[in-house]
Parts: structure tokens; sequence; C-alpha cells
């Protein structure tokens, strides 16, 4: 059997997961005003924020350390068996919710989630780079970008739906089983990388393998790509550092929005769970549409004759330029319709942006350190956000949150700096000397 364009259906797997990886994450965020007066009907709006702030910092702490640690994982036993073990662990965490009794339990479930959806960025980046062409990387990875945006779209209205029907217990219960069903697909057709794949075509093979600027796949199925330097000589290159500092700057803008959206309707705006449900999908709408306008930027600059340098940094500070005006005007939107909308450009530029800066691992570097400088990339971007959430309930006290848009600001200017400094000219390095 053979199956036309597989690389495409690898890729909509992917998102899909992802999809599923988003509805898990945000299930906390928008239970969390029926959580916390479930579990702390004593306490006051405050403290339930300072509480949702601390769980939130102990999810993207053990998701930072979990992008290095699944980075190293997907290099060691590849795309296939990492996806598997990733997913089939958030989802028996998303389940464990469901029986979590305080601040201490929830800490230990949400470290164990974030751990695993870790898994899904480093998995990602070593998937595209596996299964693309240079030229289609940027759209593959703006549909894998896509599924974050639509989880966001739709996990919003979709457990808003189920609060409605359900307890929070059986929400964390039913949504952590989709993870579960996601693994048969995944298993039966993702069987081996593209050389090897049973049931890819010979023109797809070929048309994946020549297109790869400096891959070829070794005859045990590893990609052997031309520059695999060790970890220490790769943090050595101002290139790695450039991508490590533009992803701990830019990545935090995206979690402030996350974990924040529904919170900040809820107390700016004085919304309940339904009406969250209505206004909070507005801003993953932007996110979605710019998923898909940076990856076909890119895909057209490519085949106009642009070079990789010219079309990353186009479409990234193309994105940080976007956010930058729409952040400042977060200190005062007045309506909430005029909120979520600035959100929707501000997540639009995020995600032109983000896509192209995640293809910068294998842009500089060979198959066995994309997933490496992936993981070292995501832990520093979990990391930013991790100081960034951390300060949010100070920063928003009594409900003002100038100052956290302001620090956005700020962040999108360092992302773009970076790049431009750090990456003075992005294309396949070569050894030292």
């Amino acid at each position: 059997m053979k199956i036309t364009n597989l690389r495409w259906w690898v890729i909509a797997l992917i998102a899909l997961a992802t999809v599923i990886n988003y509805i898990d994450r945000q299930a906390l965020v928008v239970l969390w005003p029926s959580i916390a007066g479930d579990l702390y009907p004593d306490k006051s709006g405050d403290e339930h924020k300072e509480i949702y702030a601390f769980l939130s910092v102990i999810f993207i702490f053990s998701y930072a350390f979990g992008q290095a640690i699944f980075g190293k994982i997907f290099d060691w036993i590849g795309t296939r068996l990492g996806f598997a073990l990733s997913i089939s662990v958030w989802s028996i965490a998303t389940m464990l919710h469901a029986f979590a009794k305080g601040v201490v339990t929830f800490s230990i479930f949400r470290a164990l989630l974030g751990l695993a959806e870790a898994g899904n960025w480093p998995g990602a980046t070593k998937g595209n780079a596996e299964w693309f062409p240079t030229k289609e990387r940027a759209l593959a990875q703006g549909i894998f970008n896509s599924g974050a945006a639509v989880g966001g779209l739709i996990s919003i209205p979709l457990i808003g739906t189920m609060a409605v029907y359900f307890s929070w217990q059986m929400i964390f219960i039913l949504i952590g089983v989709l993870g579960l069903l996601w693994l048969i697909p995944w298993m039966i057709l993702v069987k081996a990388p593209p050389k090897n794949h049973p049931w890819i075509t010979d023109e797809e093979r070929e048309y994946i393998l020549s297109g790869q600027q400096n891959q070829t796949v070794t005859a045990d199925d590893n990609n052997d790509e031309g520059y695999n330097p060790s970890t220490g000589e790769l943090l050595s290159r101002k290139q790695s550092w450039g991508v490590i500092i533009a992803s701990a700057c830019i990545d935090p803008i995206w979690w402030l929005f996350i974990f924040w959206i529904p919170i900040y309707l809820f107390e700016v705006y004085g919304m309940d769970v339904k009406q969250i449900a209505l206004y909070g999908w507005v801003p993953y709408m932007g996110a979605m549409l710019g998923a898909f306008f940076g990856g076909l930027l890119a895909q057209n600059r490519f085949k106009a004759g642009w070079s990789t340098d010219h079309t990353r940094k186009l479409v990234i500070t193309l994105g940080c330029l976007t956010m930058l005006p729409a952040l400042l005007a977060m200190s005062n939107p007045g309506t909430p319709i005029v909120a979520v909308l600035l959100m929707a450009v501000i997540l639009f530029g995020f995600q032109t942006a983000i896509g192209n800066v995640q293809t910068l691992p294998s842009d500089l570097y060979g198959g066995k350190t994309v997933g490496t400088l992936a993981g070292f990339s995501g832990m520093a971007a979990k990391l930013g956000a991790v100081g960034l959430t951390s300060l949010v309930p100070m920063l928003t006290a009594g409900g003002n949150y100038t100052p956290a848009f302001m620090i956005g600001a700020g962040l999108a200017i360092s992302a773009l700096a970076s790049i431009w400094i750090l990456c003075p000219k992005i294309e396949p390095l070569s050894p030292k000397g």
C-alpha cells in the first residue's frame, strides 16, 4: 500500500496531538474559578489567583526541563516512539487531575503534565526536519503551531460547555482519554522515517530527501545531517544562543495570554464561565491565522528565490512588529470586544514569528542535533515564561494588567534583536576552524 503526500498526514497528526495538548493544559485555566471555589471556599479572589499562579509556575518549570529532556529522548529513540511516550504520559497525568485534593496533589499532577507535554515541541521540530524539505518546513511548522491555536480556540468553549453537564473531575478524565485514542492512528501510520517507510511513494521520498539541504539518512534510519556538534560545541556557537535567547524572550508573550485570558476576562470585566466561553476563543482565531500566514509567507518567499536568511528574518521581524503596537494598546483597551481583538492581533503576530523561530535549529544544524537545540531553546522559553508568570499576580494587583503588557512589548523587541545580532546569516553551519 502506498499513501500519496504521506508527509502531510504525519504533520496533520502532530497538529492534532497539539490540539489535544492545549485542551489538556487549558482545562485548569477555564475550570479554575469552579475548582478554587470548591477547594478553597474561605480564600479571597487574590488568594485564588496566587494559588493558580503557583500551579502555573510548577507546570511551566516542569515543562521547561521536559523540553531539554525530551529533546534528547527524541534524538535517542526517534520521533515515532518519542511521541508515543510523551502523549501517553501526559494523558494519564491529565486524568489524575480528577483526584487532586489540594495544592500538593495539584502540583504533582501539573508537574507530571508539564514534563510530558514538553515532548510535543522538540518532537514536532524533529519530525518536521525528517519529513519535509527545507522550503516547506515553515509551512509544516505553521500547521503544527496552528494546532496550538486550534486547541486554544476550541478548549475554552468546549470545556465551558462541558462544565454545564459534568463535574470538573469528570472533565479531566474525558479529555485525558483523547490523547490515548490519538496513539492508535499514530502508531499505525508513522512506521519509520521517510527513507524506509513502506507506504511512502518513491516520488515523495526523493522529493523529501533531495530537498533537505545537508541531510542524508543512514541505513539504520538515523538522520546524519552534515554538522552535528557535541553539546558543548553547540552551546559555543552564537547562532545557538540567538535561537535560545529569541525563544526565551518571545515565548513568555504566548504564555501570558494562554494562562491569563480567562482570569483577565473574569477579573477585569467580571465575566462568568459562559461569558468567557463566548469571548475567550477570539484571540486563538488570530493565532490560527498567524500560524498559517507565517508558514505560507515563508514558502512564498522561498518560491520567489529568497534565501533562508532573508526569508526567516522577514517573517520573524513582521511577526514581532505586529505584536508591538497591540501590546502597547492593551494598557487601555476599553471594551472587552476591543480587548480580545487586540489579543487576536498579538497572537497573530506571535504565531507568524514563532513558526520560523522554531525552524531555526534545522536551518543551522544537522538532524542529530535538531532535537537537542530545540530542547534547549524550549527550556529557555519556558524558564522565561516561568519568570513572567510568577510576576503576574504582583504586576496585576488590583486588576491593572498594564505592567505585564509593557513587559511583553519589551520582550518582543528583545527577541527580534537576538535574531538579527546573534544570527548574522541563517544557513547550515560548519565546524569551527
